[in-house]
């Protein structure tokens, strides 16, 4: 179970980029996706801002068969696996299909499809309701069509843990590698910009009500009022390192710890499951606080939810004892696609020795974090530390780091 387990492709669909360089040169230069909603309209609505995946045409991507039969969310997964797939330079046909399986996280599924076909069940009657309303808006709807796509027959499945979901895929793939499978697709692309998907997201109570794009999303800042929801997310292609080396393939880095926790009861007084799952992450990739070189943090954007993450870094690091950033700011929160993006990001740093920075932030003095803010820090980044909560007291932390020649 000590396999080492790399990452050896990348595929992005953000709403600062479309692709992984486009996005990284948006994250590094402070570049925003953040805007008024416009996949519907959102007027009447208390939250009207969302990060949006730009310039996305499926059928620029995608064959004409598979539109009818997917969610929007799911037609920016399989461009995602296709882009990280290349990026990895995996030849499928080169491959058995057994040693290669696909692990994705999902929130919400295809919540757009889904609307769509109740729509036309209640305007015109069941025989206008897609056949394909049986799966495209289930929640592993993307792992289905992503193996499917590229024959991919291995070890896969879905984790559903909200906005953890990006990491706990990660970690569950990383445990198949080390079963023995050699490749697995792994991430979150998620996205429910419809109105069904608006009006669960806003009984939640955490989006902001903010209608401007610079102030609305305001993490570890005094005037925190909520987060912005986003579309996309990452996919990552995961091998044995061992594998990879003998393949040639260029490697950007190693996932090289974990731990998962949950928060406890509400009001039994005991402390959140945050630096609980940091400490073990830690102990997992058999390093100590020292060795981090940059923190990518949750930033929930909510007072009570920051407090607790700055508590949670402060505790294990100290006061100010380690780089924390949140590039999410620039993509808006985008469920379990958020950590999965996060954890790109925190590769691209470590090839890249620069941190990108949290934008539109002051952070407030209470918290007491070394917040990068307005603009990108350049420094040595060997390994990096992604945390990630969902709703319910999901807490999960991942260890990332530069991969041993």
């Amino acid at each position: 179970m000590t396999t080492s387990v790399v990452v050896t492709g990348i595929g992005v669909t953000a709403p600062n980029g479309l692709g992984t360089d486009a996005f990284w040169a948006a994250t590094r230069a402070g570049e925003s996706g953040i805007g008024p909603v416009k996949r519907f309209d959102a007027t009447g609505y208390p939250a009207k801002l969302a990060g949006e995946v730009p310039g996305f045409e499926a059928t620029d991507h995608l064959p004409s068969r598979l539109i009818p039969q997917t969610d929007h969310m799911t037609r920016l997964a399989l461009v995602a696996a296709d882009w990280a797939l290349a990026d990895a330079g995996v030849a499928l046909d080169q491959w058995q299909q057994f040693d290669m399986g696909v692990i994705t996280a999902s929130s919400s599924g295809g919540f757009e499809f889904g609307q769509n076909e109740l729509q036309k069940l209640w305007a015109k009657g069941g025989q206008y309701v897609s056949a394909y309303q049986s799966f495209a808006w289930f929640y592993a709807v993307n792992t289905g069509q992503i193996s499917i796509r590229n024959g991919m027959q291995g070890p896969s499945g879905v984790v559903v843990s909200d906005q953890a979901g990006g990491l706990d895929a990660l970690a569950q793939a990383r445990r198949q590698i080390r079963k023995g499978t050699r490749l697995i697709v792994s991430g979150g692309v998620d996205g429910s910009i419809c109105p069904w998907g608006w009006i669960a997201q806003v009984a939640a109570g955490r989006l902001t009500g903010s209608e401007d794009p610079d102030k609305a999303y305001r993490p570890f800042a005094a005037d925190a009022d909520g987060y912005v929801p986003g579309e996309g997310g990452a996919l990552l292609i995961l091998e044995d390192a061992e594998s990879a080396r003998e393949r040639g393939a260029r490697v950007y880095g190693e996932i090289a710890g974990y731990a998962a926790t949950f928060d406890p009861k509400p009001g039994s007084g005991r402390e959140p499951g945050l630096k609980r799952a940091i400490e073990a992450a830690l102990a997992d990739a058999g390093v100590t606080a020292a060795d981090i070189d940059v923190v990518f943090a949750d930033a929930a954007a909510v007072p009570d939810l920051d407090r607790a993450e700055a508590e949670a870094i402060g505790a294990v690091f100290g006061p100010r004892g380690v780089p924390v950033t949140a590039p999410k700011t620039m993509t808006g929160r985008l469920y379990s696609g958020a950590a999965s993006l996060d954890t790109a990001a925190a590769l691209l740093s470590i090839r890249d020795g620069v941190i990108p920075p949290t934008t539109n932030v002051a952070p407030a003095p209470e918290y007491d974090l070394d917040l990068v803010v307005d603009g990108p820090r350049t420094a040595p980044v060997a390994t990096a530390l992604v945390l990630a909560r969902g709703y319910g007291g999901f807490n999960s932390a991942m260890v990332v780091r530069k991969a041993a020649k």
